[in-house]
């Protein structure tokens, strides 16, 4: 079996899985002072764009190709490829299609597509100038466009949304949701769909936070919330966008409304996958590889489940124990080290809280 990944930067979080398989590894990047270079059977450096890695895919004869992407930009070049690539040639792409990129990458198609399917959602407006606001402060201010937190600002006031416009023409204002922080994967592939278990990521503030710089527990256990609800919900979204891969979705939890509201989506690899794999076992990088392999099913994700608690704690730059080899595995650890130095982030697990607690104090 021989398989084609593009992108380099999250290859170490599945090299040990593809050796352990005994699968060729080939792997297209853009940069060639990337990282993780040194890891795939072959390299080879191609310009930005999918043009390179699709000559790859047929020069090389590959039985699938799995983009490990983690940014928003590439993921509709990603889809086209796809298209081209399992109609013209029979090469699995192991990615969200052109229609699902479409409606997930863009904040206000995603807004429409939740009122299209019925899901609850904050409610929202497009403001074309900040005399055009009907909302009751405060209001989440964004960008059609971006990810990680960019451009956007919780309104406070007025002189907030003026201050906002001097930046921008245009801005999607959503309501403030007081509450809880809840992300979600959601694993596709040929018409199954399956949502693995909610985290937690703290509590909504006037300050817009960023998640990173928050302490995330798995399972979610939010008072009030059903997280079968949430499951459900997730599995809907991932079912009306009918298409392949990883699905992560974010939600907010009213308590004040005892209300769970769908906030957005993204079709690639998320922030949060090593807290869902330190809670229930199942690693959705790895499940990629599984797919492009023919061994993904329902039955198989049920058969790996497990439960634990567990916890992502931002520290900077980790100096507690190494971790055992494979280093980002959790088939070998009870924690995880991950992200860059300055940013590094640990992610623990154990049987109970106590314990968890315990393991936490030994490691941070």
């Amino acid at each position: 079996m021989k398989l084609l990944f593009i992108g380099s930067r999250l290859y170490d979080d599945l090299d040990w899985y593809v050796k352990s398989k005994g699968i060729e590894s080939i792997l297209t990047e853009s940069n060639e002072n990337a990282i993780n270079l040194d890891l795939p059977d072959q390299v080879f450096i191609v310009p930005r764009g999918m043009d390179g890695p699709k000559q790859v895919a047929l020069m090389q004869d590959v039985d699938a190709v799995v983009p490990l992407i983690g940014i928003d930009p590439p993921l509709i070049d990603v889809a086209y490829m796809k298209e081209d690539l399992e109609a013209e040639y029979g090469i699995p792409v192991i990615a969200a299609g052109v229609r699902a990129v479409e409606l997930t990458s863009n904040k206000i198609r995603t807004k429409e597509f939740y009122r299209e399917i019925d899901i609850a959602t904050p409610d929202y407006q497009i403001l074309n100038s900040p005399d055009d606001l009907t909302l009751d402060f405060p209001v989440v201010l964004k960008q059609g466009e971006g990810q990680g937190g960019k451009d956007i600002k919780v309104a406070r006031s007025i002189e907030d949304v003026n201050e906002y416009f001097v930046d921008f023409n245009q801005a999607l204002c959503e309501e403030f949701i007081e509450g809880a922080e809840i992300s979600i994967e959601v694993l596709g592939f040929n018409g199954e769909y399956v949502a693995l278990p909610p985290i937690y990521k703290g509590e909504t503030t006037l300050e817009g936070t960023h998640p990173l710089n928050k302490t995330k527990t798995g399972p979610c256990m939010v008072e009030g919330l059903d997280n079968n609800l949430v499951q459900h919900t997730a599995y809907n979204v991932a079912k009306n966008l009918a298409s392949d891969g990883i699905f992560e979705m974010d939600f907010m939890y009213s308590r004040k409304n005892n209300q769970l509201y769908a906030i957005e989506v993204n079709t690639r690899p998320n922030g949060t996958r090593y807290l869902t794999t330190a809670t229930c076992g199942v690693n959705s990088l790895c499940e990629l590889v599984n797919m492009a392999v023919g061994e993904f099913s329902l039955a198989d994700i049920s058969d790996k489940l497990q439960y634990y608690y567990s916890t992502e704690i931002p520290v900077g730059n980790y100096h507690g124990p190494a971790p055992n080899e494979p280093v980002k595995s959790f088939e070998a650890n009870d924690f995880v080290v991950h992200g860059p130095e300055g940013y590094q982030r640990v992610t623990a697990r154990a049987n109970s809280a106590e314990e968890l607690e315990n393991l936490v104090a030994k490691l941070i």
